[in-house]
């Protein structure tokens, strides 16, 4: 396939931009992934460089990535992420951005089965629950609030950094600036041996903050205390998602900015080397054949599985080659069952008198690790939750797709089963150093951050810094890149 045309089209236009001054903005920017992340780094670079930069956004799938939905009897409900923290800032600025609205949250009691019983339950009163909590635990839950408090407290910096314009090359770099050596040193030790640190019982960890990582996660509480920290301060303080289902984010920021949505599979990115800056050759492969373009910037906002036999996602060109972007991934498995619940196996006989609408699970059993009573992501003013001896829709996620024998175990009967398998989140553990955003001069890596935390506002944070990154090392301003001691220098310039 002759690219020359192409080649030497995008060399003169680079050419013209060096004689031109060298601070004309990019011509075009490739992102590979259309899910939270690579669409609202699509949002900020256009936010940055100027409504005239041209910015294509490679998906192979669908729009919305880990943001989706799945249709039973007519009706969509949420089979990705369900719903996200008061907390996530850039969520809600996204959401206020494109008028959407928040969906009205309809309660359901929790409880936490340990396998033969379960060993925590909620009830409808506030104090009850705190009594239970206390007998049963002491102050554990107090302690491990106190933690959590503190490292959002010091997570939430992020946001003052961003909004001065400062980014970071790496994971490391930007944790230090957040939290020094101890939030860095979080990614290394376990949930288990910090909270033990900080008093929380080893009964707690075992009931409560296993259940909790099992359903954020579907890991145990032998995963970083930095991305464990993320996942408990999402099961405390209010919730909230999006009226008409969350990927109404994704292509809602896809449309504001005007991207240019190709519908392929990314194969490669070339470097080429121009004089100055470098020059990016994406190729791609969809049902019309195999094709590529040529950009300024490119940033991938997926991640990457290098280590994979079955990955056809290759560097070319670059020198030393870029493989240091590795580390396994967690599958998760999300059924959607049209059916009634077997409230016997939960010990509830009669199904009418079964109060829980959502279940956790400790480590055992092991085949599925959360049960919930779901609602449509459109819900009217008249709707109501199903009564617990009615069909209803429940949501199970499990590592594994569930036997038939197992969904026997958990329902009486049912009319319908749907599944989507994703390969959710990084398998903590499977690398030992945290990667970078910046894989060469304006080649970035937006996924990084997962292997910090994972979570949808994980991935929009992330996305900022990728545009600030991209932004400051185009114009050069290094000044705002990995900069030390960064709170002192943000109170002196407001």
């Amino acid at each position: 396939m002759a690219q020359a045309g192409p080649l030497l089209s995008a060399l003169a236009a680079l050419l013209a931009a060096t004689a031109a001054g060298g601070d004309a903005p990019p011509g075009k920017i490739a992102v590979v992934g259309a899910g939270i992340g690579g669409s609202a780094v699509a949002h900020f670079l256009q936010q940055h460089f100027g409504p005239r930069v041209q910015i294509d956004v490679y998906e192979k799938g669908t729009v919305g990535g880990r943001l989706a939905t799945i249709s039973v009897n007519k009706q969509h409900y949420e089979s990705g992420a369900a719903s996200f923290h008061s907390l996530s800032l850039h969520m809600q600025d996204f959401v206020k951005l494109l008028g959407l609205r928040h969906r009205r949250e309809v309660v359901g009691r929790s409880a936490i089965f340990g396998g033969e019983h379960f060993v925590l339950e909620e009830t409808d009163w506030y104090l009850l629950n705190l009594l239970r909590l206390w007998w049963r635990y002491g102050i554990s839950f107090l302690r491990l609030q106190m933690w959590v408090e503190e490292v959002m407290e010091k997570f939430m910096r992020i946001y003052k950094y961003q909004a001065h314009g400062y980014a970071f090359s790496g994971v490391e770099e930007l944790l230090y600036s957040l939290g020094e050596s101890a939030f860095v040193n979080m990614t290394q030790r376990s949930v288990a041996e910090s909270l033990l640190q900080v008093g929380v019982t080893q009964r707690f960890i075992d009931d409560v903050v296993s259940a909790v990582l099992r359903a954020s996660y579907g890991q145990s509480a032998a995963m970083p205390a930095f991305a464990g920290a993320m996942a408990l301060a999402g099961a405390q303080g209010s919730l909230w998602s999006v009226e008409g289902g969350n990927k109404l984010v994704c292509s809602g920021l896809l449309k504001l900015t005007k991207a240019n949505v190709i519908h392929a599979t990314v194969t490669s990115v070339t470097l080429h080397s121009t004089e100055g800056r470098a020059l990016y050759q994406v190729g791609y492969e969809n049902e019309m054949g195999s094709g590529s373009d040529f950009y300024d910037i490119v940033v991938i906002a997926t991640p990457l599985h290098l280590d994979s036999s079955s990955s056809n996602f290759t560097f070319e060109g670059f020198n030393p080659p870029i493989a240091d972007v590795q580390g396994s991934f967690q599958p998760t498995v999300v059924s959607l069952v049209h059916g009634y619940l077997n409230s016997s196996y939960f010990g509830f006989p009669d199904p009418k008198l079964f109060p829980f609408a959502n279940i956790l699970t400790t480590d055992f059993p092991n085949f599925f690790c959360t049960l919930d009573n779901i609602c449509p992501v459109n819900i009217s003013a008249s709707f109501r939750r199903k009564q617990p001896q009615e069909a209803a829709v429940w949501r199970v996620q499990s590592p594994k797709p569930l036997f038939r024998t197992q969904l026997k175990t958990l329902f009486r009967s049912y009319y319908s089963v749907q599944t989507a398998e994703w390969q959710a989140h990084p398998l903590y553990g499977s690398r030992t150093t945290l990667p970078r955003f910046t894989l060469h001069d304006q080649l970035f890596y937006l996924n990084a951050l997962e292997w910090a935390a994972s979570s949808v506002e994980a991935m929009a944070v992330a996305a900022k810094n990728v545009a600030l990154l991209a932004y400051n090392r185009w114009y050069r301003d290094l000044d705002k890149i990995d900069q030390r001691d960064l709170m002192h220098k943000v109170k002196t310039e407001l």
